[in-house]
């Protein structure tokens, strides 16, 4: 047995089936994630990357199959259950998810003030420390709206590592950011993965960046994990599917072009295209009610 298989699993994903509505997103997806890892879980838009971290955190449940998340049923949790498991979750959101009303110092210190009573003293010292891990310390006292993008997506991150969470989930965490922003954020992830001894979920589209940090990679397409294994791995397959995302391709087996009848006749009929009518406004009625009032019901 290798020593990847003898480590244990905190998130094992089996036969899930999920839809939104008419749209179906997962049909039989399984993946599982190995303690002290990172793992990614990549694919295109809309496959339902996002979704995942939903059933993960018990924010959405599944149709059929299980998500076991550090050895427990999330769909079988009562409320004071899910709410026990995510306190040993972290998650880092889309675009951070500050604040806005709050300084740097009180976002960090939300959740301990949600989730525990620590002695002021205490509190103060253990915020710092959060931040010192991610570079901010002396940022603390600034607002939101004074931080670059980068900044705020470091401070979301002292935020989540703030109850020091044995998972860590990160939605998108290179969404905005500038070149020297995201070589920031990459450092800490692996940083922090490798210096609290917790285990990382990184979903994301960004190929090159997520790869090289990565332990271990799962690439969702069409409901289910389509490709696994290693960046080395993945950027070595001949799926042409799998190719065309590694490798960032517009012709592959995903088409860069929405459905559409033939080019030439649609030009050659464009003149028998005629735009709808627009509704004439009452009389005496003022232009600005009348676009103010448009899409009410």
């Amino acid at each position: 047995m290798s020593e990847a298989s003898a480590t244990p699993l905190v998130v094992d994903v089996r036969g899930v089936r999920y839809s939104a509505g008419p749209r179906r997103i997962f049909d039989g997806l399984d993946l599982s994630v190995r303690r002290g890892s990172i793992t990614a879980v990549m694919g295109p838009s809309g496959t339902g990357k996002t979704t995942l971290l939903r059933l993960l955190t018990g924010q959405a449940r599944a149709d059929a199959g299980t998500v076991r998340v550090l050895d427990q049923e999330v769909s079988t949790l009562s409320r004071s259950g899910l709410f026990a498991l995510r306190r040993r979750l972290g998650v880092l959101f889309q675009n951070g998810a500050l604040l806005t009303d709050m300084n740097v110092f009180e976002n960090v210190a939300f959740p301990v003030r949600e989730h525990g009573r620590l002695p002021e003293p205490v509190l103060r010292r253990l915020v710092l420390m959060k931040l010192e891990a991610v570079g901010l310390r002396g940022a603390a006292q600034l607002m939101p709206q004074e931080l670059s993008g980068g900044m705020a997506r470091r401070v979301a991150l002292a935020r989540a590592i703030v109850l020091d969470p044995e998972v860590l989930i990160y939605d998108e965490p290179f969404v905005g950011l500038d070149p020297v922003s995201m070589g920031v954020v990459l450092r800490l992830i692996k940083h922090l993965n490798d210096a609290l001894g917790i285990t990382s979920i990184v979903v994301s589209h960004d190929v090159a960046e997520v790869g090289s940090i990565a332990d271990y990679s799962y690439l969702l397409a069409g409901g289910r994990v389509v490709a696994q294994g290693t960046t080395p791995e993945l950027n070595a397959s001949t799926d042409p599917a799998v190719r065309q995302f590694m490798q960032g391709d517009a012709d592959g087996p995903v088409s860069f072009h929405y459905p559409a009848g033939d080019y030439i006749q649609s030009l050659l009929d464009a003149s028998d295209i005629r735009p709808p009518r627009a509704a004439r406004p009452a009389r005496g009625a003022d232009p600005i009610d009348q676009a103010a009032g448009e899409g009410r019901p």
